[in-house]
Protein backbone atom coordinates (compact mmCIF):
# COMPACT_ATOMS: atom_id res chain seq x y z
CA UNK A 1 0.00 0.00 0.00
CA UNK A 2 1.39 3.10 -0.89
CA UNK A 3 1.07 6.17 2.23
CA UNK A 4 0.34 9.05 -0.37
CA UNK A 5 -2.41 11.20 0.12
CA UNK A 6 -5.13 11.37 -3.39
CA UNK A 7 -7.58 13.24 -1.74
CA UNK A 8 -8.17 16.32 -3.90
CA UNK A 9 -6.76 20.21 -2.36
CA UNK A 10 -8.87 21.96 -0.70
CA UNK A 11 -7.76 25.22 -1.37
CA UNK A 12 -8.53 24.10 -5.15
CA UNK A 13 -5.11 25.05 -6.45
CA UNK A 14 -3.74 21.90 -8.39
CA UNK A 15 0.17 21.68 -8.74
CA UNK A 16 0.43 22.70 -12.18
CA UNK A 17 0.08 26.71 -12.99
CA UNK A 18 -0.09 27.15 -16.47
CA UNK A 19 0.62 31.22 -16.64
CA UNK A 20 3.78 30.57 -14.29
CA UNK A 21 6.23 29.72 -15.70
CA UNK A 22 7.54 28.77 -19.56
CA UNK A 23 8.64 26.24 -21.51
CA UNK A 24 12.45 25.37 -21.41
CA UNK A 25 14.06 26.52 -24.33
CA UNK A 26 11.43 29.19 -24.83
CA UNK A 27 11.66 33.13 -24.57
CA UNK A 28 8.29 34.98 -24.07
CA UNK A 29 7.77 37.36 -26.82
CA UNK A 30 8.79 41.11 -25.51
CA UNK A 31 6.93 44.22 -26.41
CA UNK A 32 6.68 44.55 -30.76
CA UNK A 33 8.63 48.18 -31.45
CA UNK A 34 7.57 49.99 -34.54
CA UNK A 35 9.60 50.23 -37.26
CA UNK A 36 10.69 53.37 -38.28
CA UNK A 37 10.16 52.83 -42.42
CA UNK A 38 6.55 51.82 -41.59
CA UNK A 39 5.74 54.75 -40.12
CA UNK A 40 7.40 57.34 -42.44
CA UNK A 41 6.11 55.84 -45.51
CA UNK A 42 2.68 55.77 -43.78
CA UNK A 43 2.85 59.38 -43.18
CA UNK A 44 3.94 59.30 -46.45
CA UNK A 45 0.92 58.24 -48.00
CA UNK A 46 -1.36 60.07 -45.66
CA UNK A 47 0.66 63.25 -47.00
CA UNK A 48 0.19 63.10 -50.64
CA UNK A 49 -3.84 61.60 -49.80
CA UNK A 50 -4.44 65.43 -48.14
CA UNK A 51 -2.32 67.21 -50.69
CA UNK A 52 -4.60 65.60 -53.56
CA UNK A 53 -7.71 66.68 -51.81
CA UNK A 54 -6.43 70.29 -51.59
CA UNK A 55 -5.60 70.22 -54.74
CA UNK A 56 -8.81 69.10 -55.78
CA UNK A 57 -10.59 71.63 -53.79
CA UNK A 58 -8.93 74.74 -55.57
CA UNK A 59 -7.40 75.80 -52.41
CA UNK A 60 -3.84 75.65 -53.90
CA UNK A 61 -2.10 74.80 -57.04
CA UNK A 62 0.65 72.44 -56.83
CA UNK A 63 3.24 71.43 -58.81
CA UNK A 64 3.44 67.32 -58.54
CA UNK A 65 7.42 67.73 -59.40
CA UNK A 66 8.04 69.94 -56.41
CA UNK A 67 5.68 68.01 -54.02
CA UNK A 68 7.15 64.98 -55.06
CA UNK A 69 10.83 66.30 -54.57
CA UNK A 70 9.64 67.65 -50.80
CA UNK A 71 8.27 64.32 -50.13
CA UNK A 72 11.45 62.50 -50.73
CA UNK A 73 13.24 65.05 -48.81
CA UNK A 74 11.08 64.86 -46.14
CA UNK A 75 11.25 60.74 -46.08
CA UNK A 76 14.60 60.95 -46.72
CA UNK A 77 15.18 62.72 -43.09
CA UNK A 78 12.44 61.17 -41.03
CA UNK A 79 14.11 57.70 -41.93
CA UNK A 80 17.97 59.18 -41.18
CA UNK A 81 16.73 60.51 -38.09
CA UNK A 82 14.92 57.51 -37.40
CA UNK A 83 17.56 54.94 -37.92
CA UNK A 84 19.91 57.07 -35.65
CA UNK A 85 17.24 57.50 -33.16
CA UNK A 86 16.43 53.06 -32.93
CA UNK A 87 20.20 52.68 -32.95
CA UNK A 88 20.76 54.86 -30.30
CA UNK A 89 17.86 53.17 -28.09
CA UNK A 90 19.21 49.90 -28.94
CA UNK A 91 23.01 50.96 -27.91
CA UNK A 92 21.71 51.75 -24.41
CA UNK A 93 19.84 48.36 -23.63
CA UNK A 94 21.44 45.92 -21.72
CA UNK A 95 23.62 43.04 -23.81
CA UNK A 96 22.84 39.70 -22.93
CA UNK A 97 25.98 38.29 -24.28
CA UNK A 98 24.53 36.51 -27.10
CA UNK A 99 25.90 37.62 -30.19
Amino acid sequence: MSTSNQAPDPTGRSGYYPDSTTTAGSDPAGPSTTRVGTVVWGLIVLALAALIIVAQLGIVTLNATYVLIGLMIGAGAALVVGGLLSARKRDNQPTTGKS
